[in-house]
């Protein structure tokens, strides 16, 4: 059998008049109640929006979702110039003096966000795997400055400019 409990709290009483203006604040000398009846709760939000997939599967890789690139003594190619939000991800290889980047592109000024580099004879493998964010006239640009080092890598739009996830 359910027990019943009285709740006076100003706290919540606040928080409930402020989330649910509709219920006028239940007037005064009302007080709350709790049960200790257990009532499912079944959340249809994502079917209600029009999603029924997790979103961890929403990032998921496919065939029609990734633009693979390979950059190689080339600067400031771009990679994405599409409102939304991307992940990118991939290794880079220098193998000897170089300078491998990726930089934000307003239509003026570049903002560098990662960048590897190496001096000598020195070989070395990095690997990313980042999320930028594009509103409209932003692009993502990649540079390798010499034939020494190259980026090789994949872009997926894992979000619309609005934050909608994009299905595989």
């Amino acid at each position: 059998m359910a027990q019943e409990f009285t709740i006076n709290s100003s706290a919540i009483e606040t928080k409930i008049n402020q989330l649910l203006p509709s219920q006028g604040g239940f007037g005064a000398g009302v007080d709350f109640s709790a049960s200790t009846m257990v009532i499912p709760i079944v959340d249809l939000t994502e079917t209600a929006e029009g999603s029924d997939v997790r979103q961890d599967l929403q990032t998921a890789l496919s065939h029609t979702t990734v633009t693979n690139y390979f950059i190689q003594n080339a600067t400031n190619t771009v990679l994405v110039n599409t409102t939304g939000y991307y992940r990118v991800f991939g290794r880079g290889q220098l193998n000897g003096a170089c300078n491998l980047s990726f930089n934000l592109f307003d239509g003026t000024t570049a903002k560098q966000i990662q960048s590897f580099g190496s001096a000598g004879a020195v070989s070395n493998v990095v690997t990313y795997d980042f999320i930028v964010f594009l509103p409209a006239g932003n692009s993502l640009r990649a540079s390798s400055t010499t034939v020494n080092g190259n980026l090789d890598g994949v872009t997926r739009q894992i979000a619309d400019i609005s934050g909608n996830l994009t299905n595989p």
